[in-house]
């Protein structure tokens, strides 16, 4: 027996193969993205009070109302977005389910979707898995003011947009580059998406991190495009519950009818307990976002230092918690590929990290990540301390 033509067009996760071979060789895993400390004790405690209280049976499909009204309620002070947690939102099983529900509830078989490159690993086998055409627009290390950033060149974005474009995918904060897409870079993005009556579908998972003046700026808060974006965040990242995946949609009436009929039928609805440890986290002081910047700060200060002094070259990520660093002086031969890279980095000093190749399209000598290695640094700081004493051994 075989297996179908579309799931022969990619492989599984390297992500999550990643943190398999790290836990072969005892590896301190800086491949994949989850916090290794604990979530908040009040969201735990909730989420046991409802299971404790029998709240384990199905809440309705598009999710549990207590979350629903909090998802809302956020969205108004963080964002001045009106939502109306009866007919513009859907929970899903993760922001990742969120957006394969988006696609296939908005895009027909050879519409094309715009990926800014590198990209996370899942928007590429989501276009095919709903028959959409993935088209690649890259984002190039920049300077800009003297500072490096990955940015896109608006000319060859706009020729990227044609009759056939249905959506284009704006990850920011983004992963794996950590580039937070400025205003001036969004309105370009919304003038297209107007100009061809294409959709903006956003994965914002990272909104709430930030750096150095950085700040996430919803594309649906732009004008003329509060009805042409579905918006997609969850609760992974910001409160570190990646395992609960806890994820939601914000879109007009008509597009969130469409993703919650997929999402039915896909999974039938998130974890109702979870549902309402959500309600609990989303409505968390101002202080808790606050002190979850300055702790990811701190990270990132700590993680670009240990990388700089072990031989790499790191892009300073404006938010998110990864950093794409060039290994370019640590070769040991001019044909070590990113991937051999990273399998010595692993299985020889005892770190891991995802090769930078998987984060773009191309094959082979062509992939520009082929010098680049992705590190996580949302992980406690005696991981870290770990990691720093591991990777002096590059130099012994």
């Amino acid at each position: 027996m075989r297996t179908s033509d579309i799931t022969n067009r990619f492989t599984e996760s390297v992500i999550r193969e990643m943190t398999r071979v790290a836990n072969a060789h005892g590896a301190v895993n800086l491949s994949q993205g989850f916090p290794d400390w604990p979530a908040p004790q009040v969201i735990k405690e909730a989420a046991a009070k409802a299971i404790l209280s029998d709240v384990n049976q199905y809440a309705i499909t598009f999710g549990a109302k207590p979350l629903r009204e909090a998802i809302a309620e956020l969205y108004l002070k963080r964002y001045e977005m009106q939502v109306n947690p009866e007919t513009d939102l859907c929970v899903c099983c993760g922001a990742t389910e969120a957006i394969i529900s988006a696609l296939l509830a908005t895009t027909n078989r050879g519409d094309e979707v715009v990926i800014f490159t590198p990209f996370y690993e899942n928007y590429g086998p989501d276009c095919w898995i709903s028959g959409a055409v993935p088209r690649f627009v890259p984002l190039r290390l920049t300077k800009v003011n003297g500072t490096i950033r990955w940015m896109f060149d608006p000319d060859e974005l706009r020729r990227a947009f044609n009759d056939k474009t249905r959506a284009i995918i704006v990850n920011s904060p983004q992963n794996p580059t950590g580039h937070v897409f400025d205003e001036h870079e969004l309105k370009v993005i919304a003038d297209l998406c107007i100009q061809h009556d294409a959709l903006a579908i956003t994965d914002e998972i990272y909104e709430f991190i930030t750096y150095d003046g950085h700040r996430h700026i919803p594309i649906a808060t732009l004008p003329g495009m509060a009805d042409r974006t579905i918006t997609i965040s969850g609760l992974s990242k910001t409160w570190s519950v990646t395992g609960w995946r806890m994820g939601y949609s914000v879109a007009p009436r008509d597009i969130t009818l469409g993703i919650r009929k997929v999402h039915d039928f896909l999974t039938v609805g998130a974890a109702a307990p979870l549902m309402e440890a959500g309600a609990v986290a989303l409505r968390m002081p101002d202080s808790y976002y606050a002190e979850m910047q300055a702790r990811y700060a701190a990270r990132r200060t700590f993680a670009l230092d240990m990388l700089r002094a072990s031989g790499f070259d790191p892009v300073v990520p404006e938010g998110a918690y990864y950093i794409m660093a060039d290994f370019s002086a640590l070769r040991r031969s001019a044909d070590e590929d990113d991937t051999a890279f990273a399998m010595r980095l692993v299985k020889e000093i005892g770190v891991a990290t995802v090769p930078g190749s998987s984060f773009f399209w191309e094959k082979g000598p062509d992939n520009p990540g082929r010098s680049f290695v992705r590190f996580a640094f949302c992980k406690q700081q005696a991981t870290l301390d770990a990691a720093a004493a591991r990777l002096k051994a590059l130099h012994a």
